[in-house]
């Protein structure tokens, strides 16, 4: 198989590495010249991904923010050849998938919204391994009208990377979704970390606090550009947090030891229910 490889950071670095510790040929593009040199001689990268080469591709993965993404697709649509399916990174679909179902449909090539459910708080290339989507979800947001074949071909392009489940759905049922189980974590992790509290902690914390505070390691940049795009859905999950948390602070503040462990028992009880034990 031939891939190709749109930027060089921590997910589309991973999917290099594993692409290319598979067997496959990887050419790759990534603005920082020294990355991509140092990429090359990693053997994560074959050659640069360029005029010529862009043409072999079977798959291009594209790992760039939302709207870098929607420019880089735009300015190489005449070069992709009509077999190659283009599969984006992002952590949004709507924005993305909007822009750029009818780029390809004009120019002939297949696109389809990708978002591999898997990461750290670390990024950049340095950070990445072969293994990060090992049997990590992938969703998948493909144009209207696909079929099995469709989804069956998309599969196989990305077998190399491992995932272990694949979930299709609409861009804003895929928004909505990420609304909730990943930018509002970070929302929360970050705010919380920013208690004058947090430079006092050491001695006095353990898993819990490393558990809540692991996503305050985040990338501004990135994450405020997703949260911004997705910004309906991130105010009513916003909303819903605001009000409980005031209940909580109700029932604190009022010395409610019924409220405050029926709230307390309410939150164990649907934690139990969603997730299991």
């Amino acid at each position: 198989m031939t891939a190709g490889i749109v930027g060089l950071g921590l997910i589309s670095g991973s999917m290099a590495k594993a692409y290319a510790a598979a067997g496959h040929t990887v050419y790759a593009h990534n603005r920082n010249r020294t990355i991509l040199d140092f990429a090359i001689l990693d053997g994560a990268v074959t050659a640069p991904l360029d005029e010529k080469t862009i043409k072999a591709c079977e798959v291009i993965l594209v790992g760039l923010p939302p709207e870098a993404t929607i420019d880089w697709v735009k300015t190489h649509a005449p070069q992709i050849a009509p077999k190659t399916i283009v599969i984006d990174l992002c952590g949004t679909k709507r924005v993305v998938c909007e822009a750029l179902f009818p780029v390809a449909e004009a120019h002939g090539f297949t696109f389809v919204g990708g978002h591999p459910m898997a990461g750290t708080h670390n990024s950049g290339f340095k950070y990445a391994k072969e293994t990060l989507f090992k049997g990590a979800p992938m969703v998948l947001c493909p144009p209207s009208g696909f079929d099995m074949e469709l989804l069956t071909a998309v599969k196989r392009l990305l077998a190399p990377a491992g995932f272990g489940k694949f979930s299709v759905t609409t861009p804003d049922e895929h928004d909505k979704m990420i609304a909730f189980t990943s930018q509002m974590c970070h929302v929360v992790s970050n705010a919380y970390i920013k208690s004058p509290t947090a430079r006092l902690h050491r001695g006095f914390s353990a898993g819990s606090y490393k558990d809540l505070t692991r996503v305050a390691w985040l990338n501004p940049d990135m994450w405020a550009e997703l949260m911004l795009e997705n910004s309906d859905h991130m105010l009513e999950e916003l909303d819903v947090l605001i009000e409980n948390l005031s209940q909580y602070r109700t029932a604190i503040q009022n010395n409610d030891f019924s409220d405050l462990r029926a709230l307390l028992d309410d939150g164990r009880r649907i934690k139990e229910e969603v997730d299991g034990r």
